[in-house]
């Protein structure tokens, strides 16, 4: 029996989950057909924006607590209720990794980091406010991440891809919002390799959590409270997770 844990999140920014439903994501589908996957509605207290969604996801606290309110985290708390990779490498002396493109989440900018102390970090900011720009530092992340994952020994990771997002705030949920989220999934699949082939994956249990932190609108956007926005959804698979089960009440 397999005795090393290891989890692994990926977080995908801002994916409807109507839109969800009709791209192609076979490496999403692989984790949901080994797990599930379930709709999320955000908290009706809680911003529909990447800050205070993305501090509950990684922290497991509401809004209340950690106090991130907006995509600035200016007065936020996370000293004191902090991400799951600070927390495990603190507290339990775990090895932990996190690689994320945006900034708050990794560097001091608008009040970060949320992530504030992980054991390993990569960043590749992107070079311009562009959906294609979004894509060459997911690419990048994903790059790095696949490296890390593939010669080091993360114990709990976590990997940002915030494309889909910025594409629908510049071009809608349409045609390249579609195309951001087949990419996404694309990356997704190097990320599922990456671990498939380590060569202690044997020896490994691993859980994997796919996540998005809220939706949008038709036009592009979020931050109001339409069920466009307030949907988002999870997708795990592992050891202790059985094919096909869904969460016994409504996540919120």
């Amino acid at each position: 029996m397999p005795s090393a844990r290891r989890v692994l999140v990926v977080g995908i920014d801002g994916v409807r989950l109507d839109t969800l439903a009709r791209v192609p994501t076979p490496h999403l589908d692989t984790v949901a057909d080994s797990g599930f996957l379930a709709p999320v509605t955000v908290a009706e207290s809680t911003p529909t924006m990447s800050g205070p969604c993305w501090a509950t996801i990684v922290t497991g606290v509401r809004v209340t607590k950690h106090a991130v309110w907006s995509n600035d985290f200016t007065g936020h708390r996370l000293g004191v209720f902090p991400d799951f990779t600070t927390r495990l490498a603190r507290q339990d002396g775990r090895r932990t990794y996190v690689a994320a493109a945006w900034e708050p989440l990794v560097t001091v900018a608008d009040g970060g980091p949320m992530f504030r102390r992980p054991t390993r970090l990569t960043h590749h900011a992107p070079a311009a406010d562009t959906p294609q720009a979004w894509e060459d530092a997911d690419e990048a992340t994903v790059r790095d991440a696949v490296a890390v994952l593939t010669h080091e020994d993360p114990e709990a990771s976590f990997v940002y891809l915030g494309a889909p997002d910025e594409t629908a705030h510049h071009l809608g949920c349409g045609t390249a919002y579609e195309e951001s989220i087949a990419a996404a999934d694309h990356r997704l699949g190097r990320l599922l390799t990456a671990l498939r082939t380590r060569p202690t994956y044997a020896d490994e249990a691993w859980t994997v959590l796919v996540v998005t932190d809220h939706g949008h609108r038709d036009e592009g956007g979020h931050g109001g409270a339409s069920e466009a926005e307030r949907t988002a959804w999870l997708a795990c698979a592992g050891p202790d997770i059985t094919a096909g089960a869904r969460p016994l009440r409504p996540v919120r």
